[in-house]
């Protein structure tokens, strides 16, 4: 991918001493003025006379790294880290990438982790932390479209595309006049126009022709969109305009988006910029909604966090524009947020190298529903996504059938166009219900009209509502494979909470809330152990002593009985089944006894307590291992066996 996103670049100065002091000044020149291609040709001369810094690896790195030649870039950030000195947080996320190009994923994960470290408050830090196990979320993901060469590729940069009538028009850097050719320096490939193919009834491309010469010019013209009457079109452009080129303050000539209209047959004129376009940032690949009444496009205009970020603007009916807002930290991030494309079904597809890919540019999904929220993002996976870079994904919802763009190995041109067959959709239409009863813990009578609160993971207020006579709680259309917190709250009883975690497929999900009383009713035969939901008292393995752990849960029983100081208790001890009964009732009356000798030693007298162990003969289910000690019952079912009680006798 070459000018796919033509953006202001954070050129760090030179400064040295050395032999070689001329021909970097040369090449420093080159390389701020983007010509990438030329200062390449000149930063490798000095590195190949032995001419090492951390300045001139990050140069030759980023030459390529900007050019989409991750696999020679991976060479020269891998000389540059060899060095073993310090270097901005960026260069350990560029050379993560160029390590996935290598499939060196580990090594890409021990780098991401490092510049996660450096820069926490970095979306791309936030992502990876919270998805380190994102390669088989993608994995999950793939094998859902089948690709083949689009049939229209030339040796030259092929890329982008958008459904015109019965034509897919696409930007080539191949040269059809037969004049002289202009090359970009940045690239060392012709100016970019827009070229217009037939669709064949296989989906092949076929008879390629430029556009009419009021949209191409002699500067670079790319990714268009149509509206769906085919009267409009809006596209990129460098910044040029009524033939006059315009630059930035550095004398950069920028991106900005336009309009044509129709006029006559597959004719296009009365072109003009976009308002909110500017000589000092960039706009670029615009995408329409459903309803063509917002344009989405890539920019680094003030506001953005990366080198480009997604942005949305509305189309008012009168023909204005609206003020571009961006589409946030969801989706944007500080790399390359790019090529925006919405189906009919309100699918924003985009391509972004600072979400979690294989490498390069991946392509990217979310889902906007209804109320205006979002599903989470979603790499389409393989074979779409490759270790280089993908991009520029459209596809007709109704047929399944689009096109992307590549400069992966095995292309005839730096990038080429590929067709695809979506088989299988992605789940982001998957929706879960989170459902339960709210009842008390003891008694399990039903709590009618309890509050009940939906929290998202980062326990932000979803929706409130309140049980219905039966105790019942139910939270609808909420995403699959997603942590929520579900918190109840009742007049009279313990304020509980609990996480779930909804299923993978659409369907329920019930969350349990053992809700209990604030002021618990005891007396003779009661058992302590129910009242404070004390599960059991943990001891290590095979040992009766007391851990810190159980000391915390014994205070809450030493407590009790200093309250009520005629209060006597009994203390039983069991286990489960695994092990021999000889042994478990031997274990268990051990245990029995150090908790005993425990609350002793902290101030109740032993004529108040007795207990003993009573192994795994009081089991609380089915799970019994004798006579051969074996059983198949779950730890889950295990663990209700392994029990402590503190039954009051006396008060």
């Amino acid at each position: 991918m070459k000018l796919k996103v033509v953006l202001l670049l954070c050129v760090l100065s030179l400064s040295n001493g050395f032999a070689q002091k001329g021909k970097l000044a040369s090449a420093d020149k080159k390389f701020d003025n983007l010509a990438y291609i030329d200062a390449i040709e000149i930063y490798k001369k000095v590195a190949e006379k032995g001419h090492k810094s951390v300045d001139l690896f990050q140069k030759l790195g980023n030459s390529y790294y900007f050019n989409a030649n991750l696999l020679e870039a991976n060479k020269w950030y891998g000389e540059l880290f060899s060095l073993g000195q310090e270097v901005e947080p960026e260069y350990y996320f560029r050379y993560a990438q160029t390590l996935k190009s290598v499939g060196d994923y580990k090594k890409a994960d021990e780098y991401l982790t490092k510049f996660s470290q450096k820069t926490a408050s970095d979306n791309r830090a936030k992502i990876f932390n919270d998805n380190k196990d994102y390669l088989s979320e993608i994995k999950k993901n793939s094998g859902r479209q089948k690709i083949e060469d689009a049939g229209i590729n030339s040796e030259y940069s092929d890329y982008g595309g958008a459904f015109y009538k019965e034509n897919f028009i696409f930007t080539s850097a191949r040269d059809t006049s037969g004049l002289a050719v202009v090359k970009h320096k940045w690239t060392n490939a012709s100016f970019y126009n827009l070229y217009s193919a037939t669709v064949s009834s296989e989906g092949y491309l076929i008879n390629p022709e430029p556009l009419n010469k009021k949209v191409n010019s002699k500067f670079n013209e790319s990714s268009a969109v149509f509206t769906k009457d085919g009267n409009t079109m809006y596209f990129t452009r460098n910044n040029y305009t009524n033939g006059k080129q315009k630059t930035d303050a550095s004398k950069t000539t920028l991106l900005k988006l336009y309009k044509a209209s129709k006029e006559g047959v597959d004719q296009w004129g009365n072109v003009v910029e976009l308002p909110f376009n500017s000589n000092e940032y960039s706009c670029a690949h615009p995408a329409l909604s459903p309803d063509d009444k917002t344009l989405y496009f890539a920019s680094n205009m003030p506001g953005s966090v990366g080198q480009s970020d997604i942005f949305k603007v509305a189309i008012n009916s009168d023909g204005t524009f609206g003020t571009p807002e961006s589409l946030g930290g969801g989706i944007n991030t500080e790399a390359r947020e790019t090529f925006p494309f919405v189906t009919d079904e309100n699918e924003i597809f985009f391509a972004s190298d600072g979400q979690l890919g294989l490498g390069g540019l991946d392509v990217f999904s979310v889902k906007v529903y209804e109320d205006g929220t979002m599903s989470k993002v979603f790499n389409v996976g393989s074979p779409v996504n490759s270790s280089q870079d993908d991009f520029a994904y459209l596809i007709d919802s109704k047929t399944k059938f689009g096109f992307f763009s590549s400069n992966r190995q095995g292309g005839k041109g730096n990038d080429d166009i590929y067709k695809f067959v979506e088989q299988i959709p992605l789940p982001y239409n998957c929706k879960q219900i989170v459902s339960g009863v709210i009842a008390d813990e003891e008694t399990k009578e039903v709590l009618a009209n309890a509050k009940v609160t939906l929290f998202d993971e980062d326990m932000n207020v979803i929706s409130e509502m309140i049980a219905n006579e039966k105790g019942e709680y139910r939270f609808e259309n909420l995403e699959c494979e997603k942590t929520y917190f579900v918190r109840a709250e009742s007049k009279d009883y313990e304020t509980v909470e609990t996480s779930v975690v909804t299923g993978s497929a659409p369907g329920e999900t019930t969350a349990r809330l053992p809700i209990t009383k604030r002021v618990k009713k005891v007396g003779v035969g009661s058992d302590l152990a129910k009242a404070f939901d004390i599960k059991i008292i943990y001891f290590d393995l095979d040992k009766s002593n007391i851990r810190p752990d159980a000391s915390l849960q014994l205070e809450k029983i030493l407590q009790v009985m200093k309250q009520y100081p005629t209060m006597k208790v009994d203390v039983r001890s069991h286990t489960d089944c695994r092990q021999t009964a000889k042994y478990n009732l031997a274990l268990s009356d051990k245990r029995a006894k150090s908790t005993i000798a425990w609350l002793v030693k902290n101030g109740i007298a032993a004529d108040r307590l007795t207990g003993k162990g009573y192994g795994e003969s009081q089991l609380v289910n089915d799970c019994g291992c004798e006579p051969t000690n074996e059983s198949k019952c779950y730890e889950e079912e295990h663990q209700a066996n392994r029990r402590s009680e503190f039954i009051i006798t006396a008060m």
